[in-house]
């Protein structure tokens, strides 16, 4: 499936037309100073070292607060502070953020599944999950032409940028309702911008069990991604990822694995 005609020609970009950072999320029924704190980690999304001034502006709260929040962060590990009084995230947060990763079942299934084709097909793989409106790549095996790509780009989405986004969205109600809500800003020449684009695409993907996708998420990369359903929800997706030329001319080829390596996942998967 396909929203947009593609150019050979076309560039590869970096890392601009990325999404960097997690979306903000409420704090209903919670602890307004752990709410402040979240927040706060969550500017470095975006930014790798950040002073007090701009962690007060982006938040919108006094400085004297920000203080307070990044020098308590700093305390437990969560941050930590330069020479020059900047603040950057924190060791032990990394150490919680890999105890996440290692922990994740269906990462745990798909691995040796995603190595296979990898081998198979030569192009990057991707694993994904939704998280509200987006897609999270919680594990990536890379080729060249996707170290390329990719450069050191964050791993979140919008779902209507990536095959992955729209695999899932097809066969997970909440996932499709939370993308409505958020709606279809642009980020390439191939994002789905309305509504009625958005339909045509889902019910497209029911048809055919897959999405292929030109320039979704940035200008002359590719992708074709099939879900990983469990009970028949999709839980996640498999897809791969590579320059528009390698991509059109290997879709026929590459769809029927990653078929069957969504269903293997699928079965192993832990329900």
């Amino acid at each position: 499936m396909s929203t947009a005609t593609h150019d050979p020609t076309e560039a590869v970009v970096g890392d601009g037309a990325w999404c960097t950072s997690t979306p903000r999320r409420g704090t209903s029924g919670g602890l307004r100073s752990v709410g402040t704190a979240l927040d706060v980690l969550e500017c470095f999304a975006a930014d790798s070292e950040l002073g007090v001034s701009d962690v007060a502006r982006r938040l919108g709260v006094a400085k004297s607060t920000a203080h307070r929040v990044l020098t308590t962060l700093a305390s437990r590990g969560f941050v930590e502070q330069d020479a020059s009084g900047l603040y950057r995230l924190g060791i032990h947060l990394y150490e919680l953020g890999m105890l996440s990763h290692a922990r994740n079942g269906l990462r745990h299934v798909a691995l040796p599944v995603m190595r296979a084709v990898a081998e198979q097909t030569g192009h990057t793989v991707n694993l994904g999950i939704p998280d509200g409106a987006d897609i999270v790549y919680v594990e990536r095996i890379e080729s060249m032409d996707g170290v390329r790509i990719l450069g050191h780009s964050g791993r979140r989405q919008p779902a209507h940028c990536t095959s992955s986004g729209l695999v899932i969205s097809a066969f997970n109600p909440t996932v499709d309702h939370d993308r409505r809500e958020a709606g279809f800003p642009p980020r390439a020449r191939g994002t789905i911008r309305r509504v009625a684009d958005w339909d045509d695409a889902l019910a497209e993907v029911r048809r055919q069990g897959h999405a292929v996708l030109h320039s979704g998420s940035f200008t002359g990369a590719s992708s074709v991604a099939v879900p990983i359903r469990v009970q028949g929800m999709a839980i996640g997706s498999i897809s791969v990822l590579g320059p528009t030329p390698l991509i059109t001319l290997d879709v026929r080829r590459v769809v029927p694995l990653l078929t069957a390596a969504a269903n293997r996942i699928a079965k192993q998967y832990p329900s």
